[in-house]
């Protein structure tokens, strides 16, 4: 809706045009500015256009396409004033001035239209039609600069071509509208184009005014916060110095950064671009807005080297029918209406309107635009052109509807009626037109792409759309494949700072630089990443190890010491052989029970100590396999018995040799006092006490199966918890006490006669199990694993070892092969003794 419109109810309530002899009551002060085009009519419609791009050098530099801009809005006004369905019955006039690209030229422009005063009209200016809206401009800084002069006198001001974010504030401009799209989408569309083709690392070029400044600002925001990084991110202007723009080529020409984002007008990327061919930088993407993707003049064979595969974004296209006919039927004229067409029929067919001088023949004014080629005359682009049209149909849908809406109510009525007015309408085309409640309109653009054309120059290539009408997730149609990109390559330009982190790694962000901008670390053991460019590596859990890769977790191999292993199948078969040993001792034993030499060494101790014997070479094998709840139980307390019930045998036969000793002294009555009741008695005393050691340990806390995760990372030991290490230390340490005592009284008994050894034997035998036992400590205490067990089970077999074959192995080869010294008196006899 337009604002001004509630100030035409009384102008239109005198009867659409219908004039009123008034007196003048207002002076015009200052010399008035003349516009270039300018028709009466009931209601006038400012037109404010750059027609020259240099308010100093005005006279060289025509912008043949804001001509074409200027001639469309009079089109249009022609168009409504025959049609009958649109404002019936009033005129529309115009006055179209030029600021020739300057913001102080573009105020005095909006400033006159305000007055609503000129040379060629009446005298006086409060007698004259008011200036309704504005058609302008075609920069956003021009855009501010008039709306904020002429907002407090509620006029509107509708772009075609301002797409700067700011115009939307309807605090500060309550009265602007335009027809092209903020820079909001565009600005956030680019950085969704810019993650969908993968780009992490990319430097930014803008035009140092509201256009390139605010739409720049948006995109950054939004594309840092896809995680692209800007490597820099430079303002250019047309009238910088050389330096300053030289500058920028160097920061260009030394960046890592292979695409460039360049949100400028097409005459700022211009002076860029033609520095860069000076010095050949080239082989960037380029990645444009809308203020330079479509613009022909760039599409050259020359500039096409720098900006070959770019893409960007532009308003549709669109075709304006009769428009053309229009363009090329126009003629100069020596009106001061239309003095503005003068000098651009002066420029095009190098001629001059009023007389000929040396240099230029007189124009006739017949000259054909038929045989013309530039901006002005080629409708194919209408891009821009269009918004114009649909600047303009919109200013008189909205007149329309107010004159509607205005008759026949009262006055309070009709302010009401015209504060709520709308503007929402669909051209010839199909395109639909509205304002948000931002003045701003639904936003759909083209993606071009800049390909190589016959003549060696660029043709623009729609490879996608984007429009924010659609869900979604929607709004995007693309079309890779169609996409040419810089150097001619169908290969994605890839653009970043640091390569992708693979699975396996993470990233590490260099100091001093970008988040994009990274080193890739190997996870540590036991950790992984299963994604790309992952910022932590995850632990693995305790029953899982990393593989080589650190890419997935594996399950930890399981250890325990097994039956099918070599190291297990030979403990099994030594364990075994032992038994068999001491079975087969047991058994000649028996055979030759009856013999002095195994009724003079006890007997009945010697087949206990043979069964203990046999049990301990059998307990290593619970060692064995894979452990569980009873084979962790049995494996220690039956270990601890039956080495206590060996040692306790040993110990009695060594104080019966000791007995038997001093029995054979005069008057020794000892032996009554450790005769085989008590013999038996004290085997089953300190048996007894390891049994309730044992029974105390199981009750409070017994050994269990564990899996151990701590020891090895790539790898679970499964192991026997102790459970209460304290039991086992007195089992072990009980052990070791009768070890002890066994040793020295055996080592005492060391002087006994030669032929009665068996005090020597004990003393070798106990010699043999103490340093195992000893060793053994340090060597569990350092092995690793299943070795740990393999250690424990070497110290049982060989202690077991050494007692069988210390005490039994001299006496079975008496036995076997020496049976003449099995007598009675070869025992008994009476020789020297040796000591050890």
């Amino acid at each position: 809706h337009f604002p001004l419109l509630a100030n035409l109810r009384f102008y239109i309530s005198r009867g659409h045009g219908s004039s009123r002899a008034v007196k003048p009551v207002c002076r015009l002060r200052g010399t008035p500015a003349l516009p270039q085009f300018s028709k009466d009519g009931d209601i006038i419609i400012g037109g404010i256009f750059s027609f020259h791009d240099n308010v100093i050098t005005a006279k060289n530099i025509i912008n043949f396409k804001e001509y074409q801009f200027a001639q469309t809005m009079i089109f249009a006004i022609e168009q409504i004033n025959n049609r009958s369905d649109i404002l019936p019955g009033v005129s529309l006039g115009y006055k179209i001035y030029d600021d020739c690209s300057s913001v102080t030229l573009a105020i005095r422009a909006g400033m006159a239209l305000m007055n609503g005063y000129d040379e060629v009209m009446s005298d006086n200016p409060c007698n004259k039609p008011p200036t309704v809206a504005i058609i302008g401009h075609s920069g956003s800084s021009l855009s501010i600069g008039v709306a904020t002069v002429i907002s407090s006198f509620r006029i509107s001001l509708v772009s075609y071509y301002a797409t700067c974010i700011c115009l939307s504030n309807r605090n500060e401009f309550p009265t602007f509208f335009r027809t092209i799209p903020s820079d909001n989408f565009q600005s956030r569309a680019l950085a969704q184009l810019v993650k969908h083709f993968g780009w992490t690392w990319i430097g930014a070029v803008r035009s140092d005014n509201a256009y390139g400044n605010s739409g720049m600002a948006t995109f950054l925001q939004a594309v840092q916060e896809e995680g692209v990084c800007i490597e820099y991110s430079e303002a250019i202007y047309r009238t910088y110095p050389r330096e300053k723009l030289l500058k920028t080529v160097e920061i260009i020409k030394h960046s890592t950064s292979r695409v460039i984002i360049a949100f400028t007008t097409f005459i700022d990327l211009e002076f860029l671009i033609k520095e860069l061919l000076l010095q050949n930088v080239t082989g960037l993407q380029w990645l444009g807005s809308e203020g330079w993707i479509a613009t022909e003049s760039l599409a050259t064979e020359q500039y096409y080297r720098i900006l070959n595969g770019a893409i960007g974004f532009a308003i549709s296209n669109a075709v304006i029918p009769d428009l053309k006919e229009f363009l090329l039927s126009v003629r100069p004229s020596s009106s001061v209406n239309n003095i503005g067409l003068n000098e651009f029929w002066e420029d095009i067919f190098s001629c001059s309107i009023n007389k000929a001088t040396k240099e230029k023949i007189q124009c006739t004014g017949f000259e054909n635009l038929n045989n013309v080629n530039n901006h002005y005359t080629d409708a194919t682009e209408l891009r821009i052109t269009n918004n114009v049209y649909k600047a303009m149909y919109a200013i008189a849908y909205s007149l329309h509807n107010g004159i509607t809406c205005e008759s026949g109510q009262e006055a309070s009525e009709q302010m009401a009626c015209f504060s709520k007015l709308k503007v929402n309408f669909t051209t010839k085309s199909g395109e639909r037109v509205y304002f948000d409640e931002n003045g701003d309109p639904a936003a759909r653009y083209e993606i071009l792409n800049w390909q190589l054309s016959n003549n060696g120059g660029a043709r623009f290539v729609t490879v996608g759309i984007y429009d924010t009408s659609l869900p979604d997730g929607k709004q995007f149609l693309m079309n890779n494949s169609a996409i040419v990109w810089t150097g001619g390559q169908n290969k994605l330009l890839r653009s970043v700072c640091s390569e992708s982190c693979i699975p396996g790694t993470r990233k590490a962000v260099q100091k001093g630089k970008p988040a994009c901008c990274f080193d890739c670390i190997l996870c540590a053991e036991g950790e992984i990443s299963n994604v790309t460019d992952s910022i932590d590596c995850i632990k693995c859990p305790l029953e899982y190890n990393a593989n080589d890769k650190r890419d997935r977790c594996i399950l930890k191999t399981i250890e325990f010491l097994s039956y099918g292993e070599i190291m297990g199948v030979v403990l099994v078969v030594c364990s075994l052989l032992g038994a068999f040993t001491t079975i087969s001792i047991a058994a000649i034993f028996f055979l030759h029970r009856d013999t002095p030499i195994v009724r003079a060494n006890n007997s009945e101790l010697s087949f206990l100590l043979l069964f203990s014997l046999a049990l301990c070479f059998l307990c290593s094998l619970t060692f064995i396999g894979q452990p569980s709840d009873w084979s962790c139980m049995l494996r220690h307390t039956a270990f601890g018995i039956t080495f206590v019930l060996c040692i306790s045998c040993v110990l009695g036969k060594t104080i019966v040799v000791l007995m038997a000793f001093r029995a054979t002294l005069p008057g020794s009555n000892i032996m009554k006092w450790f005769g085989p009741t008590q013999q038996r008695f004290s085997v089953c005393t300190f048996t007894m006490i390891q049994v309730l050691i044992c029974a105390l340990w199981l009750l409070t806390s017994p050994p269990f199966p564990n899996k151990n995760m701590n020891s090895f990372k790539d790898k679970i030991i499964l192991e026997c918890d102790l459970g209460l290490p304290a039991a086992f230390y007195a089992v072990l340490g009980y052990i070791g006490l009768l070890s002890v005592l066994c040793f020295v009284l055996s080592f005492l008994a060391r002087k006994l006669p030669d032929n009665f050894n068996e005090a020597k034997f004990i003393t070798f035998s106990m010699l043999i199990f103490c340093a195992v036992w000893i060793t053994f400590i340090p060597a569990y205490i350092s092995s690793p694993g299943k070795y740990t067990v393999a250690v424990e089970i070497f110290a049982i077999l060989a202690s077991s070892f050494g007692l069988l074959f210390c005490i039994f192995a001299p006496k079975c080869y008496v036995i076997l092969l020496k049976p003449e010294k099995n007598t009675k008196k070869h025992l008994m006899g009476k020789m020297p003794s040796k000591s050890l």
